[in-house]
């Protein structure tokens, strides 16, 4: 009889222990789908606490620390997301949410701007053989590690040949068809002052840039012509130099702009109309 009701004791004892851990569980679940997720930190990490006490931790282990690390990057505290997505790749109880938790991790390292880290993970899970079957969405996290680093020529590239989102493959390919390009823009104004802003759409500065260069380059040959050596240098080509090396650097500058324009709107577009997966 007293072995019956210790039995039933201990019985009654963990389903109330369960009990208090999923509503724990309930309570941080809400608190994230809320946005208070500083607040559902604290709860994941009770849960946690909770769950070791009661031997429950191999259960609610995997869970905590990924969703730990999800309200971490919610809160833009990516460092700690990473962390917490590790602990929970190394939790996990089958390949499936390994694989979930190490994604999150190259999510996480793409929003944090660490791109060579993020290539290095998918790197690592490719070389898993246990995630073979997992390419086309390895791919399409190294497509968003090239557009972060606005390599967006990779990106496409990578989209086209293993067939992927054409939603993305189209924003990709109107920036590459858009965008200024840097060396161009430089080479033509060595060759022509002002033509490289002209290039990228600063028409009134292009052609006054290169007014400034023919007037200067004028004087300079006219003092030099004149055997006005001291004025041909001072008032002239000092001046000239100036002016040719500016028109270099401002359509170096104006071509960046430009693509970071064009690079930004395609941005804004994937956050607010995108509805595939992001970073």
């Amino acid at each position: 009889m007293k072995k019956l009701l210790l039995i039933l004791f201990l019985f009654v004892s963990v389903l109330s222990a369960q009990n208090s851990l999923e509503s724990i569980k309930a309570k941080a679940d809400s608190l994230y789908k809320s946005g208070n997720y500083f607040e559902a930190i604290t709860e994941y990490k009770r849960l946690g606490f909770f769950a070791e006490l009661t031997n429950s931790l191999p259960e609610y282990s995997y869970y905590c620390n990924l969703m730990i690390g999800k309200s971490y990057k919610a809160g833009a505290r990516f460092d700690d997301a990473v962390k917490y997505f590790f602990k929970a790749s190394l939790d996990a109880d089958n390949d499936e949410k390994e694989f979930r938790a190490k994604i999150e991790m190259v999510r996480a390292n793409i929003l944090r701007g660490t791109l060579p880290r993020a290539n290095e993970i998918i790197d690592e899970i490719e070389k898993d053989g246990k995630f073979g079957g997992k390419r086309d969405s390895l791919n399409y996290w190294r497509a968003w590690i090239n557009i972060f680093d606005e390599n967006w020529e990779a990106a496409y590239r990578i989209l086209k040949e293993n067939q992927l989102s054409y939603d993305m493959q189209r924003v990709c390919r109107n920036v590459i068809e858009q965008k200024y390009s840097v060396t161009f823009a430089k080479t033509i104004s060595y060759i022509v002052p002002g033509s490289g802003l002209i290039y990228t759409g600063n028409y009134l500065q292009g052609f006054i840039s290169l007014g400034y260069n023919l007037l200067f380059g004028y004087i300079t040959a006219d003092a030099f012509a004149a055997e006005r050596i001291f004025d041909g240098m001072a008032n002239g080509a000092l001046l000239w130099l100036r002016f040719y090396r500016g028109n270099i650097q401002a359509a170096e500058k104006k071509a960046n702009d430009r693509n970071k324009e064009i690079f930004n709107k395609a941005l804004t577009y994937f956050q607010l109309n995108y509805d595939g997966a992001k970073p």
